[in-house]
């Protein structure tokens, strides 16, 4: 979830009063360091001060295998003794049908049951918990009675792709699920006779057929799928696109040609075509050069080399193509090798090497020319990651020590990519509650988890390129321990009206930061073989 500047507020450097990030406007924003900054009764969340026991959701995620997906609950005023009852299971269900070109007496379409293998796909995110992404799917063959597909609480676009790659798929979007609910949602795909189907060539320059096995597709100005990706007949060049029948009214779609099994040595390429007329003029595609070898050495600010470095390059090549090499890994030297297209004249690729988490040396990007002969004795040079040091404190004020600390990365700062994903870099505090982290520039959020009767904490820090980065000491909340039993509401599923064992049980606190809905995890717990938990939250 990318978020706000103005949510980049947790943690200040040494010597300001209050933690603050300047925006593009010269604003600045306040937050709180601890508790004792706020009024009678609030807590200092990551927002600023709050009541703890209000704007809280629960997510709890019964039993996947079962198809008891994820439900959410907003806690109006959470208790010490705080009982979840659950729904049953929420479903998407109903036909999947063929249009048929003859009419009902009465004058309307025809249709038949569809009764072949489809694919279903759900994404979207939960009602409650904003950012929190929520994603199912499942290969199904419809019967007569139809489909049925489980899923967790959210709002959904829900996608139907036949295994028949002469239909196209259909999309809905805006589908809400309550927990427990049944979802009634019914496709219609298209009569054979009203489809918009798209034919012609991909050839190379002067008409000859291209050697390698490409897949093309037809997308909207949103880049959403109007077609099913299908093989190009690789002897002809020919292919033949099946759009759903409003496609014909569009003056223009895009079409996108790629080789997924070419070994990240063929551009992908996107033309504008017209799907009107039917036929389309042979997709071209420009000469991009032969591949050539780019090889070289990673190293760090001292001139060692960086092992196990991932490096690949990626950018714009002749003839209009998005290029992207394949990724390799730099040996016990730091050296590396791997083959790329050669760059336009005018326009260098750019170059990646991102180091493990566990080295001194960050990531970084280099613009490349690759020449038509190729390219060797590169040598890639990495910045030193930045030094994130600071102190947590007990909520009575001494030292916090053996706190778990992890970044996790939310967002990039101008001028420097995203974070390596999946690089959170965790630590435990000393004895003097000090902590030291080796970050990439970017948004990170920091989540500080005590480990004992004390509640995790989370705070937002924007990292920036600096060497040494000193946050201001913070103090932890006082915890109060929350019980309760998850128990399945009504009959239905395996566990009855007995408590739910090894439910998963978050606890987000829900806000506005800078207008914009923001969810800070508080706590994250799994209920026992009885289904009772217990969980730690802050308190004043």
């Amino acid at each position: 979830m990318r978020l706000p500047r103005a949510a980049l507020l947790g943690l200040a450097l040494v010597g300001a009063a209050c933690a603050y990030l300047p925006d593009d406007s010269e604003d600045v924003q306040l937050v709180c360091r601890s508790d004792a900054e706020c009024t009678e009764g609030q807590v200092c969340f990551a927002d600023g001060c709050g009541d703890p026991g209000q704007n809280i959701v629960v997510e709890v995620k019964p039993d996947p295998a079962a198809g008891l997906h994820a439900q959410d609950f907003a806690v109006t005023n959470l208790r010490p003794q705080q009982n979840l009852e659950l729904f049953g299971r929420a479903t998407l269900q109903g036909k999947v049908s063929r249009q048929l070109t003859e009419l009902n007496p009465e004058g309307t379409p025809a249709t038949v049951p569809y009764l072949s293998p489809v694919f279903v796909r759900a994404t979207g995110e939960s009602l409650l918990i904003p950012g929190l992404a929520r994603s199912f799917e499942g290969n199904l063959v419809p019967t007569r009675e139809g489909y049925q597909l489980a899923v967790g609480a959210g709002a959904y676009t829900v996608t139907l792709v036949p295994r028949d790659t002469s239909l196209p798929p259909l999309r809905t979007e805006g589908v809400r699920v309550e927990p427990g609910w049944a979802v009634p949602l019914d496709f219609l795909l298209p009569a054979s006779a009203s489809l918009t189907r798209l034919t012609g060539k991909v050839v190379r320059e002067g008409g000859q057929p291209v050697n390698e096995e490409l897949e093309i597709q037809a997308l909207d100005e949103g880049l959403r799928p109007l077609s099913q990706r299908v093989p190009v007949t690789r002897e002809t060049g020919d292919f033949l696109l099946t759009l759903p029948p409003s496609a014909a009214r569009l003056e223009h779609v895009l079409v996108q040609v790629t080789a997924p099994r070419a070994g990240g040595l063929f551009p992908q390429r996107e033309f504008s075509v017209d799907p009107r007329p039917g036929t389309t003029a042979p997709l071209v595609l420009e000469e991009a050069g032969t591949a050539v070898p780019v090889s070289g050495r990673v190293v760090d600010r001292a001139g060692q080399p960086v092992p196990n470095a991932s490096v690949y390059l990626q950018g714009k090549v002749q003839g209009g193509g998005q290029f992207h090499s394949v990724t390799v890994r730099t040996g016990a030297e730091g050296r590396f090798e791997l083959l790329s297209l050669p760059s336009l004249p005018d326009t260098p690729l750019m170059l990646y090497a991102i180091p493990p988490g566990s080295v001194a040396a960050g990531i970084t990007r280099q613009p490349t020319r690759v020449p038509t002969e190729g390219l060797s004795g590169l040598e890639v040079l990495c910045p030193n990651k930045v030094i994130v040091r600071g102190v947590l404190l007990r909520p009575e004020g001494g030292p916090a020590a053996g706190v778990r600390v992890v970044a996790d990365p939310v967002g990039a700062v101008t001028g420097w990519p995203w974070p390596a994903q999946g690089a959170e870099v965790s630590s435990a505090t000393d004895e003097e509650g000090a902590y030291s982290l080796r970050l990439d520039p970017g948004e990170y959020r920091f989540d500080f988890m005590p480990g004992e009767n004390l509640p995790r904490v989370s705070r937002f820090v924007p990292v920036l390129p600096t060497e040494d980065l000193r946050l201001e000491p913070f103090t932890l909340s006082k915890g109060r321990r929350v019980t309760g039993r998850v128990t399945l509401g009504g009959t239905q599923g395996t566990h009855g009206t007995a408590g739910v064992p090894y439910a998963d049980i978050q606890f987000f606190r829900v806000v506005n930061v800078a207008g914009k809905p923001t969810a800070i995890r508080l706590a994250q717990t799994v209920a026992d073989s009885a289904g009772d938990y217990t969980a730690t939250l802050p308190t004043r």
